[in-house]
Order: C-alpha cells, then sequence, then structure tokens
C-alpha cells in the first residue's frame, strides 16, 4: 500500500496511491492526515487496505490524478520527531581519513543519531530555497521509517515490528555552515535546513524482496543536472539497522507515531557505485587526489534521487528538487 499527502494545509490531505504512483483517492473518511492514521494505525489500516485495492481494481471512478508529484506535499508534512542516524560507517569513515584522522571504535558498536528538525518537511518537487549558495549545499540520498508508538527501552528483537512506512529523503545538509557549528560541541542545527521526501511512503508488504525487515535493497539513483552521480545499494555496507536504529533512539524515552528515522547518507565500500552527496565525493578526490574538486550545489542547480528495485522497479516515485534563492 502507498500513501500520500495533497498539498492542502499544513498537515495535508492523506490519499492512497496506486502502485503504477498516477492516481490516488481521498482517504478522508478514514484518516483526514497521515498522522491521524499512525496515531490510531491497528484501527485505520485495514480500511486504507480496502481502499488501495479499491483503486487498483478500478472501483473509484473520480480517482485523482497525482501523475504530476507537485501536488503532493511531503507524505508528512509536520512529525513529532525527525531522529537521522548514520549507519553507513564506510561515509564515517572516509570523512577522517580525508583529514587523516582515526575512526573512533565506538562507531562500530554504538550507532551515531541526531534530532533534526522535523516542523517543516517538504514535498518531492518542493525548491531547495536558501539565502546564499555560498553556504555549501548539498544534497544527502537516505532511507527513512516512519513508526507507531515504541515503548522505552524496546528490544532490538521487537523493534522493527514499529516500522509502519517505508519512503525515500533527501536531507539537505550546509557544508560550510556545519563546521562551526560541530565546533561549538552542541550539535547541528543551522546546517540542516528543511529535508525533503519521496512522493510517498509504502508499506513495508508491499516492498517485497527489497525489504527483508530491517533495511531497504537495492540501488539509490542519484543525479545532478541530468549527470549520474552515483548508484549505491541500500542494501550493502548498513552497519547498524533499522530494529537497532529504534531501540538506540528508544534507550530512554518513548517514541511517538509518527517519528521518522533516517539511515543517514547511503555509502558503499565500492567506488564504482558512486557517492549520494557531493561531500563524500569531495573526500575520496582529497583522499586520492590531495584536494577536493567537486563543487556544491549553485542557485539552479538539480537534485534528482530514485530508489529503484533491482528489477528496475520504483516504488517511491523520484524526489527532484531544483536550488533556489529564498524571497
Amino acid at each position: 500500500m502507498k500513501l500520500a499527502s495533497l498539498n492542502e494545509g499544513r498537515d495535508g490531505a492523506l490519499v492512497v496511491v496506486s502502485a503504477d504512483l498516477t492516481k490516488a483517492v481521498r482517504a478522508d473518511r478514514v484518516a483526514r492526515t497521515l498522522q491521524s492514521a499512525l496515531d490510531n494505525w491497528a484501527a485505520v489500516e485495514p480500511e486504507l487496505q480496502r481502499l488501495s485495492e479499491q483503486l487498483e481494481s478500478g472501483e473509484i471512478p473520480d480517482a485523482i490524478d497525482v501523475r504530476d508529484p507537485s501536488i503532493l506535499a511531503a507524505p508528512l508534512p509536520r512529525a513529532f520527531n525527525w531522529s537521522d542516524g548514520s549507519v553507513y560507517l564506510n561515509h564515517m569513515e572516509l570523512v577522517r581519513k580525508a583529514r587523516g584522522a582515526e575512526m573512533p571504535s565506538s562507531f562500530l558498536d554504538d550507532p551515531l543519531m541526531y534530532q533534526g528538525g522535523s516542523d517543516d518537511f517538504q514535498g518531492c518537487r518542493a525548491p531547495i530555497l536558501m539565502l546564499d549558495d555560498a553556504w555549501g549545499i548539498d544534497f544527502e540520498a537516505e532511507v527513512g521509517v516512519i513508526l507507531d508508538d515504541v515503548p522505552m527501552g524496546v528490544s532490538e528483537a521487537d523493534a522493527g515490528q514499529h516500522i509502519k512506512l517505508v519512503t525515500i529523503i533527501n536531507d539537505v545538509s550546509l557544508r560550510h555552515v556545519i563546521p562551526g557549528e560541530l565546533g561549538k560541541g552542541f550539535g547541528f542545527y543551522q546546517g540542516k535546513p528543511a529535508t525533503a521526501f519521496a512522493p510517498v511512503v509504502v508499506t513495508p508488504d508491499d516492498l517485497g524482496l527489497a525489504w527483508d525487515g530491517g533495511k531497504l535493497i537495492g540501488p539509490m539513483h542519484c543525479w545532478i543536472n541530468g549527470e549520474a552521480y552515483g548508484q549505491p545499494d541500500c542494501g550493502f555496507d548498513m552497519n547498524f539497522e533499522f530494529p537497532r536504529l529504534i531501540a538506540h533512539a528508544a534507550r530512554t524515552r518513548n517514541l511517538v507515531a509518527g517519528t521518522v528515522i533516517g539511515s543517514g547518507t547511503i555509502s558503499n565500500r565500492d567506488r564504482a557505485a558512486g557517492s549520494s552527496c557531493i561531500a563524500e565525493k569531495r573526500m575520496i578526490e582529497t583522499i586520492e587526489e590531495g584536494a577536493p574538486k567537486s563543487e556544491f550545489l549553485k542557485f539552479g542547480d538539480r537534485v534528482r534521487i530514485e530508489f529503484q528495485t533491482r528489477d528496475g522497479h520504483s516504488p517511491f516515485g523520484a524526489i527532484d528538487q531544483v536550488v533556489k534563492k529564498a524571497g
């Protein structure tokens, strides 16, 4: 089952989307928004599933045309919690190697995670709005999962059952802003602007062999200005899978329904897979050539991110954003 939100009001209007991402039906009589559905998921999921079956069978004659995904907001336009990990440790190893530092051994045992801004998630065609393109604008292609209520102290063995929806994310970063913030010892804030989501979120059962209960399997294709940038496989080199991330996030707190957990930048050890962010390519250039050459995004640049299963299917649709000057 695929769900999305029409760009109506601050929290969108929940719709069920067809498997081919071309049409949708409003879910108002079941749940007005995705957040309200997640708040009562056990009760509303069967009703949403029935709507999905009716849409696929052609029983809904007045379906909404969603072939232009610009009419969609982020599936969850505002969330109570957005916690992002960094579980592809090849990325972290490159960060440290590029500056001549060793990766702490604790990174192998204890996941990295920070809590980001979740009050202004962007739709898949929303522009990346910036006041200044000298801030080091970068894209980060990630996988995200959305949860129902998770109790504090949940075990890794039980955490996976709380994953209700899966999607892909562009977690925009400002690379020239982040170092100053981290140097203060208090974490990200200004260096992490609004995050964008794919057109739809998908229930794990709808992903077939592309979901194994803990991770997404298949290549994440990334393009800048129409040129292929990378296609790292989400199923490779993931040091901590989502159940471990959820258990980590819930160690000292409850996680409320609608919590979004991110994987961090997809990164493979195989250099032929390319990169899913510019910073990583710059790190490799520094290691191999002594200095970075790749430029960060400027006004007018376009980024496209699309996960594809190994048979070429696109279950979430694509994130396709242009960097524009705000104001």
